[in-house]
């Protein structure tokens, strides 16, 4: 009995201890209000007990999964960071999320956003793959924050009529999140992270990249997704699709042009089914995913029974990339792949309005962001149907200057064991897996043994940061803490099945560029049958 009594008494103790613990940490976060730290305004904390957190309503911008997600105890830190009034007389500020937990992992995620940011989605780090099941940071103990890129309004393109929104926009917001979320940390824990890094996908992928080559005393490694990284090129390449896709959309019984039905899903579907036929068997098997994908020789001529020969001639003026008039790319060529008959490429090139109006985001946000953000000096009212490929390029070089995450000197991120982890849908419709692969060849010509700080992962079939016919659930995080902090370069991710592929159970390697996923026998289903070749 007095053994009973005296556990009983140890265990109140503990219970004592850890709740005395989670009250100090409970007023540690409350305490972060009067925190001062120049040109910021903290503008809300509060102590979140546990539970269900809220989804990222950009998920389709920023490639955060749709499913929901409990965290522990942690708390949150709503801020502004240099509130000022711009050249346009509207006022401006970074605004920020920071969530700390109580069961701190010491390391900090600076979690990427999307499109052209103007929101503060929650501050969870989820694997920004739509299809992915990955642990978010947040529930691994990281200290996670988000920011809005220094304006409000996801699909306003307003905050381009002033210079330091710009400014921010294109990378210094990074910096200044980075430096205020630290210090916070610092306040709330009494100490600075061990490990630092970025992950994001789409514009957060090429914010991950600007990261290592803008600021690479302040991270350890980034996770870059989908990366917009040639931003500037891309929003003229979807200039010339726009153009390509006019010119050859029929036309309604008023005379109006249907963009969507120039190539109707029947169109993509022949396409799709000829692009398997034609380079699914290059890697050893026949099973509805192209890992060799640069080896695919497929012509748009080879389904010109199915779809006729003006849709052929559509086909090769979009996959042959953007060019001037003489025959040089704008912007990049675009491989063919598995994935061109989903939803998801169509809802970026072509949608699926069946009026006058095109909806694609190409027609949309591509159209906003090239006449006001891209184009020097901004011209709202420019019309990008009648962009000059020879003249306008010049218009678009003093954004891309400072816009742009395609440097290749990455000595000082590299020398302090930064990594670098990159991965793209081959079936991507807005940014080209040729082009990224165009830039790591460059970085690997720059830079001596590039394979020991960065590695490209081309996933096939996958569209813009998830969809498709893909293995799109991954965990790129786990594999970058592997390297970062043990050394363990990754020479494959496992990517496990999407919602598109029949066998939900199978499993693949991706394999780091130049590699390819090579079936060598046994079960089709598991990765083990494959080895990178």
């Amino acid at each position: 009995m007095k053994k009973s009594t005296a556990l009983s008494g140890f265990v109140a103790l503990v219970v004592a201890a850890q709740n005395g613990m989670a009250q100090t940490e409970q007023n540690q976060c409350l305490a972060l209000k009067d925190v001062v730290i120049p040109n910021t305004q903290i503008t809300a904390v509060k102590w979140f007990a546990g539970g269900v957190l809220p989804q990222d309503e950009q998920s389709s911008f920023t490639g955060a999964s749709e499913s929901q997600t409990k965290a522990e105890a942690h708390c949150v830190v709503n801020g502004e960071i240099e509130k000022y009034q711009g050249a346009d007389g509207k006022p401006y500020a970074i605004g920020f999320q920071l969530r700390l937990p109580q069961n701190w992992n010491k390391k900090f995620l600076f979690q990427g956003g999307g499109g052209l940011d103007g929101f503060v989605a929650p501050a969870v780090g989820a694997v920004p793959v739509r299809g992915s099941n990955a642990q978010p940071a947040l529930m691994r103990g990281y200290a996670v924050v988000t920011m809005d890129g220094g304006h409000q309004g996801a699909r306003d393109t307003a905050f381009t009529a002033d210079q330091q929104a710009r400014l921010n926009y294109a990378y210094a917001a990074t910096g200044k999140v980075t430096a205020t979320a630290k210090r916070l940390i610092a306040q709330m824990y009494q100490t600075q992270p061990e490990h630092s890094y970025f992950m994001g996908c789409s514009n957060g992928g090429r914010e991950a990249m600007n990261a290592a080559m803008r600021y690479p005393l302040e991270f350890d490694g980034v996770v870059a997704g989908n990366p917009g990284f040639r931003l500037s090129r891309a929003a003229m390449g979807e200039a010339w699709d726009n153009q390509q896709f006019m010119k050859f959309a029929p036309t309604n019984e008023k005379g109006e042009k249907i963009v969507a039905n120039a190539l109707t899903q029947a169109d993509l579907d022949a396409v799709a089914k000829g692009v398997l036929a034609r380079c699914d068997a290059k890697d050893g098997l026949e099973d509805g995913i192209i890992n060799a994908w640069e080896h695919c020789d497929f012509k748009p001529e080879m389904v010109k029974k199915e779809i006729g020969a003006q849709k052929v001639a559509l086909l090769n003026a979009i996959f042959n990339g953007a060019k001037n008039s003489r025959g040089e790319n704008v912007y990049s060529s675009w491989p063919y792949d598995a994935g061109i008959n989903t939803q998801g490429w169509r809802q970026w090139k072509h949608g699926d309005s069946q009026t006058a109006q095109p909806n694609s985001r190409n027609f949309t946000m591509g159209v906003a962001s090239l006449k006001e953000y891209f184009m020097t000096p901004r011209n709202p009212d420019f019309d990008t149907l009648k962009f000059d490929f020879d003249k306008d390029p010049a218009k678009v070089a003093q954004i891309s200057g400072i816009n742009d995450a395609d440097k290749t000197d990455l000595s000082t991120f590299r020398s302090r064991g930064g990594k670098m982890i990159i991965f793209e849908g081959v079936s991507d419709p807005v940014f080209s897996a040729h082009d990224l692969r165009d830039w790591y060849r460059q970085l690997q010509a720059d830079m001596q043994a590039t394979e020991q700080f960065a590695r490209v992962f081309m996933i096939p079939g996958m569209n813009h940061c998830g969809g498709g016919p893909a293995f799109e659930d991954i965990d790129p995080l786990t594999a970058l803490e592997q390297w970062v902090e043990n050394g363990n370069a990754p020479a494959y991710l496992v990517g496990k099945a999407g919602k598109a592929l029949p066998d939900k159970n199978k499993t693949m390697p991706i394999c780091a560029y130049p590699h390819v996923a090579t079936y060598k026998g046994g079960d089709v289903s598991k990765a083990d049958s494959f080895e990178c070749r």
